[in-house]
């Protein structure tokens, strides 16, 4: 796959475009875009998945921070009526805006900079998404779906997982990028959960109890709890605060924000 010319990737923005046809084909078939869907892809940088994207769906909303990307990905899909082009920060970008009958789906090639950042600001809009594809550094991906009592699991694991179900893919060498990256990456697939999944009953809180404990990881429940409330009663919860955060499943921080949301 030829790379314009006109842009050099920028190391400010994370770019590093995809360029093996292979891993595009296989990226496709597992996202399975139909012409029903409602597509927006974040991160578009030269349109290498957007011109396949297209073909299947015939309509894409692409969110793009690099004006010059912009301005190319403007230009080379020009007579493509369903593409629409929203230049700006992904961050920062109301993705209620896009949604209408149809669920949102969501894609892109996320840079390492803003990855979590922006996997947060995308659990604001859960109701409005049937499911994100999103391409990262594999250390993130395995950080995403790990399992409690494993060192890649923490608040990133915890918190995606209450939300949704995730599903690492496959993993993509760095030889299918130009610039290559000197790390491997992954897709990988979150759905969002069923309202029967065990809800904590003050979201925000379960948030903060979720980071609070994380922050000291090597310390008991019981210690980080300090750091979160003076009004905290431990006794409410039959949680054991003896453990480590990571000893604990998600539904168990779900039981422990409910057991303690009350006294907080």
């Amino acid at each position: 796959m030829n790379l314009s010319p006109q842009h050099k990737a920028r190391k400010r923005f994370g770019q590093n475009f995809l360029i093996d046809t292979q891993v595009i084909h296989k990226i496709i078939a597992a996202i399975r875009p139909s012409d029903t869907d409602n597509l927006v892809e974040i991160g578009p940088g030269q349109g290498a998945i957007t011109s396949s994207l297209l073909e299947r769906c015939g309509s894409l909303h692409a969110i793009e921070l690099d004006y010059d990307l912009a301005a190319l990905l403007a230009q080379k899909f020009a007579n493509e009526p369903g593409f629409h082009l929203h230049q700006g920060d992904a961050l920062a970008f109301d993705f209620s805006t896009l949604a209408s009958e149809k669920p949102l789906r969501i894609v892109g090639n996320l840079p390492y900079n803003i990855s979590t950042p922006l996997l947060f600001h995308l659990l604001n809009y859960i109701p409005y998404i049937k499911d994100m594809h999103f391409m990262l550094q594999k250390e993130v991906v395995e950080r995403m779906a790990a399992s409690p009592d494993t060192k890649a699991y923490g608040r990133l694991s915890v918190i995606l997982q209450y939300y949704c179900h995730v599903d690492y893919l496959f993993t993509v060498p760095p030889t299918a990028f130009h610039p290559a990256p000197k790390v491997e990456s992954a897709i990988v697939r979150l759905t969002p959960r069923k309202s029967a999944a065990p809800r904590a009953r003050n979201e925000a809180f379960f948030a903060t109890l979720v980071k609070t404990v994380f922050q000291q990881r090597r310390k008991t429940l019981r210690n980080n709890l300090k750091l979160l409330s003076t009004t905290i009663d431990p006794s409410t919860t039959g949680i054991d605060l003896s453990l480590r955060p990571e000893a604990l499943s998600v539904e168990d921080f779900v039981t422990l924000a409910n057991d303690l949301e009350v006294n907080a």
